[in-house]
């Protein structure tokens, strides 16, 4: 699996997550949601990704960028 792809799957995950926990426990979950939105628009901008970073200094495969 490539960083790409990996960056993807954990910014769906966490949104899909704090949807559940807004839903069922408490609406400040929603405040996660915003961070992973901003996150995902800032590297679209910068073309900088925290997580990719993370993941090309851990030696994971690069895919197209984040």
């Amino acid at each position: 699996m490539t960083a790409d792809r990996i960056v993807h799957l954990m910014a769906g995950s966490m949104i899909l997550a704090s949807l559940a926990l807004t839903h069922f426990h408490d609406s400040n979950w929603m405040w996660l949601t915003a961070f992973v939105g901003l996150n995902l628009a800032q590297s679209g901008v910068t073309n900088f990704c925290p997580l990719s970073s993370l993941l090309k200094k851990a030696k994971v495969a690069e895919g197209s960028g984040c």
